[in-house]
């Protein structure tokens, strides 16, 4: 996940992983150091990895500042974590059967995985599940932004279906796009997110008002229905 700048890094005892440290991802001709660190959840046994980076995360909150005002930045933000998250998984030489994406900073994983990462064996047979929410943003990225999305095999002209002035319905119809199953996670999803989960064709979770107990029953039938074709 993201090193959102209200994480506690004391509280929660995080900490630099050197060994997987000290990669720099060029996005719009510049360089921008990835930074892993790691905490632990004693009572599941879970290692939780976060993606840092002072440019995007630390100091910073998710999609909005303290005044509520969106981050112009959100788009490059996310293709910085996409790109940040597959090279960690590389590294840690994980083999997912499911990658399970959350909410629009993960929306350009599905692409990089089908496109830019498929020959690699963390990803050649990775299913992708993308979770939807009811993220309240309307900030358009700007002509520029396709060349920031631009890596190997990922040409400009793959992106021809998408608004050259590029905005977070296009962020959302990029991941369904390369996504193999959706999760509505949220009872308030925009109308115009709706139709993109409708119009993809892509089997789908529909949100219900499920306890936790219920939920990974469903979702872990889900994953497998998913898997399996």
């Amino acid at each position: 996940m993201p090193r959102w700048g209200n994480i506690n890094e004391r509280r929660n005892q995080l900490h630099e992983v050197i060994r997987l440290s000290g990669m720099n991802l060029i996005i719009d001709d510049t360089d921008h150091p990835l930074i892993i660190k790691v905490a632990s959840i004693q009572a599941a046994r879970m290692q939780v990895y976060f993606i840092d980076n002072d440019d995007y995360f630390t100091k910073r909150l998710m999609g909005f500042d303290e005044d509520g005002k969106e981050y112009e930045d959100n788009g490059e933000r996310a293709v910085f974590y996409a790109r940040g998250v597959l090279e960690t998984v590389k590294k840690l030489r994980w083999c997912p059967e499911v990658v399970h994406c959350h909410g629009w900073v993960s929306a350009f994983a599905p692409i990089y995985i089908k496109k830019t990462f498929c020959d690699e064996p963390s990803f050649s047979e990775s299913k992708i599940v993308f979770s939807v929410y009811d993220d309240d943003m309307d900030h358009a990225f700007g002509d520029n932004f396709k060349n920031m999305i631009v890596f190997k095999n990922i040409p400009a002209e793959i992106l021809a279906d998408y608004n050259d002035n590029f905005t977070y319905l296009d962020l959302y119809k990029i991941a369904f796009d390369y996504s193999d199953a959706i999760i509505e996670a949220s009872p308030n999803i925009r109308p115009e997110i709706k139709e993109l989960i409708a119009a993809s064709g892509k089997p789908v979770l529909a949100y219900a008002d499920r306890d936790n107990e219920q939920m990974a029953k469903d979702y872990g039938a889900f994953y497998d229905e998913v898997y399996d074709k």
